[in-house]
């Protein structure tokens, strides 16, 4: 969730109240062209200002990434579809269908930058339950794919990767590729970037909420 935006939002709000109450409490001269300005500017602001408290209210975070549970069931209407756009500007499905995460910070809430390596640890027996597959794909700032010499552009459970002794799953994501453990590896670009994260129809667990995605722990500088 952005910041910048919340920020805007209880910006613009704020505005909007100030306005309308100085209309109550004070006489201005009035036209029609001004009060259809008026009107517009004050609408479109309370409605990118609702829009965003309802994606919050309706959004779940959880170890830095954020999901809409719900969010293609038959019923939902202009508010939940107005929150989709501010938040989650990704594929619309019924949660049987497949169920979505993105993130764009590590453990500790930094943003996730090429400058660093990180990597995203599922322990044995934690890959998201599904009953078709799932993938972790890779985009940048502006939410496209990464170019890179293996053309690799997202990782699951059709990708090849590879386990560790004790059964988990470590995926490494990084500018470059991680000595031996290349194919676990999700090609990062130099600067910002974004991670999906879907898992197509999703088991019980993922259905009801009590599948946690771990988070994106940073491991190290990447090596200029």
């Amino acid at each position: 969730m952005s910041r910048t935006y919340g920020y805007l939002a209880a910006l613009v709000g704020t505005i909007c109240v100030a306005f309308i109450l100085y209309m109550l409490f004070f006489q201005l001269a009035r036209t029609v062209r001004s009060d259809v300005l008026q009107g517009f500017l004050v609408g479109f602001g309370l409605a990118f200002v609702t829009a965003q408290v309802f994606a919050r209210i309706k959004s779940r975070r959880v170890n830095g990434w954020v999901t809409m549970p719900g969010l293609g069931d038959p019923g939902n209407g202009m508010m939940m579809r107005a929150a989709c756009a501010q938040l989650f500007p990704g594929p619309v499905n019924t949660p049987e269908e497949a169920v979505y995460w993105w993130t764009n910070s590590d453990a500790t809430g930094a943003a996730l930058s090429g400058r660093n390596r990180y990597v995203l640890r599922f322990p044995a027996g934690g890959l998201p339950p599904n009953d078709a597959f799932w993938s972790l794909t890779m985009g940048d700032a502006r939410n496209r794919f990464v170019a890179n010499p293996l053309r690799r552009y997202s990782v699951g459970d059709r990708s090849g990767l590879m386990p560790k002794p004790d059964g988990s799953i470590e995926v490494h994501i990084q500018t470059t590729p991680p000595p031996g453990r290349e194919s676990n590896w999700l090609p990062a670009p130099s600067g910002k970037f974004i991670l999906w994260l879907r898992v197509y129809e999703p088991g019980p667990a993922v259905l009801d909420g009590s599948y946690e995605v771990p988070a994106v722990a940073m491991v190290g500088v990447t090596e200029q």
